[in-house]
């Protein structure tokens, strides 16, 4: 009998049924590479011309990246789960700790700052008492625009907070609420007029490039611009500006209730100091927030991807608060699924990222936790100081996660010690961004800084509610989408090839499984080496009519034909499950093979030459920018290639053109010969790829809108196409 004192659990985890089956389905694979490979070296070992060595060599090459990749993968299978919060048994509202939330952004016109606002409001209007509220705003674009926006922000937020309040809205996101259906009414007008009037301001001085004198509304307002207007101040060379714009402690809305804390910051910049991209303004940040109010929540939060559920942070709590077990929760973080709103019917650049964000998430939830994936995820303050069981102090008590502020957050002391903290030297012979703080030495500071935790022995929880509880918004171009993986595949090969490598490393401290997992995120770009092969050499085969796999006749094609299929049936099987569409699986697998040839190989070269200390891009920021053409081709499922020829459409276009022409050449082939039964795996591999290639096919010699591929990208592919086929014509002669 259970006692009648024993806490009830705030939450509940429920392994789903489908495991069982991936287990079994797992090992019936095993046996199935296996035998793939002993194909493999008995083709290798019976090779008789240096062309079919070369083509037996690149082929179990391939296999064994491909069979290698989906070992990892199936650490997100053994043990999927889904969680459920028991919000009834929350606790109560006096109860709840206090609550930093950092939202980042670093270009005012990538970025729109009337974007950056209705985020910050979105979560400003949580149903969370105002006075444990705490909005931190990074402006690493050091611009007086977003200042103006934010300060613009604070206007209307002591009208939209308490409009939310009283008439229970479930859509707190301004932009979002006025987009929908809503309560025609006098106050509503109202409200939307404010609205509007503070948009059109904040998109003039952007479109204007600086704010007017004619929207500074008081001599406080133009002190504050004017720090962005002395003669050394740029975006790369500034002092810290930081500036609190709503103190809930003396702030009230038109109600006559207190406002969250609205703080804007903005760190210090010379270039003769590193600044570490998004990962050192969010230290920046922890450490700011920890002088002002040293919340022991944090949420992390893209400028982009506003709040969706006002009772999010509620939810959060189940995990963080649960006392149902005697040692307490160990949770380093609670990561929420990124979801998107305008995602066009079939999802054609596959931005939902379903199996990242969701399927594989639900995998690690079984084991550890899932990855930390950059937004939308709640941290535990004292995460960032070691592990559970073995403390980092920092080279300030004031910044340690148990300190109490005492003092009001806009006083000369806090203050000052604040702007301190967020010095460009600061961190210099401390151990930010190595043992505590979120962690340096990779592009995918979120990756890193999860996996960083995990390994020191934090958990985290996956929670994925039915409505949404953040939305973002997505590129609309594949160059945007490319470039956007391209910076991701570099990021994860420099946490692959460190010291921390998830093999190793993460094998050892966090488990196989988990280190598995995790290896399969790093080893992302290698997939470029399979995918790559198997659209060249099969077709350059096909065209010479040189026979390089099993006949149908023969019972090696029945092990082909499972592989692919079971591969592919599993895959399927795992995003419709997810309340995906065939549909949008389609443009799932379609982007996964696009990816590979252009962004992870992109990728892997600019890693490369990084390691060798060449010039690379670095980090670039992703554009939220929509020009109505764009949207309008991007909502009818259009392709978007139309941008000066971007060096990554040339291989789609190259191997797209390949194909189609093997295809074509094979068709007449085995119809001519007869010779069906030899080749219809690589008719079928030259098909598919053509299949999958109509959008780009489309682009190259069908369309004449703006958005079609560059002229020259098709004449270069075409001309690579030809020397292609010369050079395997001569080797293989």
């Amino acid at each position: 009998m259970k006692s009648a004192t024993t806490t009830p659990p705030l939450h509940s985890l429920h392994p789903l049924p489908r495991r069982h089956f991936n287990r079994l389905f797992a090992a019936a694979y095993t046996a199935a590479l296996s035998f793939l490979l002993y194909h493999h070296s008995l083709k290798l070992l019976h090779s008789t011309s240096p062309i079919s060595l070369l083509i037996s060599l690149s082929l179990l090459i391939s296999d064994l990246i491909l069979a290698f990749m989906w070992s990892t993968s199936q650490a997100f299978r053994m043990n999927p789960v889904h969680r459920h919060e028991n919000l009834e048994k929350a606790l109560d509202r006096r109860d709840f700790p206090g609550l930093d939330i950092f939202i980042c952004t670093a270009d005012p016109y990538k970025e729109p700052p009337i974007d950056v606002i209705n985020t910050a409001l979105s979560v400003m209007a949580y149903d969370y008492p105002a006075e444990k509220l705490s909005v931190y705003v990074s402006d690493d674009g050091g611009s007086e625009l977003t200042m103006f926006a934010f300060m613009e922000a604070a206007r209307f937020g002591r009208l939209w907070l308490p409009f939310c309040r009283e008439n229970k809205v479930t859509q707190r996101c301004p932009h979002a609420y006025f987009s929908s259906t809503y309560d025609l009414t006098a106050k509503t007008l109202e409200i939307k007029m404010m609205y509007e009037s503070m948009k059109m301001k904040v998109e003039s001085v952007v479109a204007k490039g600086k704010v007017s004198d004619e929207y500074i509304s008081s001599e406080e307002e133009s002190q504050i611009l004017n720090q962005y207007r002395t003669k050394d101040f740029s975006r790369q060379n500034h002092p810290p500006i930081i500036q609190v714009l709503l103190n809930s402690k003396k702030d009230v809305d038109t109600c006559g209730e207190p406002m969250p804390n609205l703080v804007y910051i903005s760190r210090e910049k010379s270039k003769g100091s590193p600044h570490h991209f998004k990962a050192g303004a969010l230290n920046a940040l922890l450490r700011v927030s920890a002088t002002m109010t040293n919340s022991p929540i944090i949420l992390t939060l893209d400028c982009d991807m506003y709040s969706n559920d006002p009772t999010t942070a509620q939810r959060v709590l189940c995990y963080f608060l649960d006392r149902s077990k005697p040692t307490g929760p160990n949770y380093a973080y609670v990561q929420f699924p990124q979801r998107y709103h305008g995602l066009n019917k079939d999802d054609i650049y596959a931005s939902e990222h379903k199996r990242l964000f969701l399927v594989n998430s639900m995998g690690l939830d079984g084991l550890k936790g899932p990855n930390y994936v950059g937004t939308g995820c709640f941290f535990h303050r004292r995460a960032f100081f070691g592990g559970p069981y073995s403390y980092v102090p920092p080279e300030a008590p004031e910044l340690s996660p148990d300190y109490i502020v005492d003092k009001p957050i806009n006083g000369k002391e806090v203050l000052g010690k604040a702007h301190q903290v967020a010095g460009c030297y600061y961190e210099n012979q401390t151990s930010w961004g190595s043992k505590i703080g979120f962690r340096y030495g990779s592009l995918v500071e979120d990756y890193y800084t999860g996996y960083r935790l995990q390994c020191e022995g934090w958990k985290s929880a996956f929670c994925n509610p039915s409505r949404a509880a953040f939305l973002g918004d997505i590129p609309i171009t594949i160059n945007d989408v490319l470039n956007q993986v391209k910076r991701w595949s570099v990021g994860l090969l420099e946490v692959a090839f460190s010291k921390y490598s998830p093999l190793t490393y993460g094998s050892r401290t966090m488990g196989i499984l988990m280190g598995l997992g995790y290896a399969h995120y790093s080893l992302w770009p290698i997939w470029s080496i399979p995918i790559t092969i198997y659209a060249l050499v099969p077709s350059l085969a096909l065209l010479q009519g040189l026979p390089i796999f099993a006949k149908v006749s023969e019972p090696w094609f029945l092990l082909y034909a499972f592989l692919f299929l079971g591969s592919y049936g599993q895959d399927c099987f795992d995003f419709i499950s997810t309340h995906g569409t065939s549909r949008r699986w389609w443009s799932d697998q379609r982007m996964w093979l696009m990816r590979a040839p252009s962004a992870f190989c992109f990728g892997t070269v600019e890693y490369i030459s990084k390691c060798l200390g060449m010039e690379t891009h670095g980090f670039n920021v992703t554009s939220k920018v929509m020009e109505d053409e764009q949207s309008q081709r991007y909502d009818n499922g259009i392709f978007e290639f139309g941008v000066a020829s971007s060096p990554m459409f040339l291989p789609l276009a190259s191997l797209a053109t390949l194909n189609l022409v093997a295809f074509l050449a094979g068709f007449v082939r085995t119809f001519h010969d007869g010779a069906f039964d030899t080749f219809f795996i690589q008719m079928f591999i030259a098909g598919f790829g053509v299949l999958n290639s109509f959008p780009i096919y489309g682009a190259m010699f069908l369309r004449r809108d703006s958005g079609r591929m560059p002229i020259n990208t098709t004449l270069t592919s075409t001309l690579i196409v030809g020397t292609l086929f010369v050079l395997f014509n001569k080797i293989h002669v």
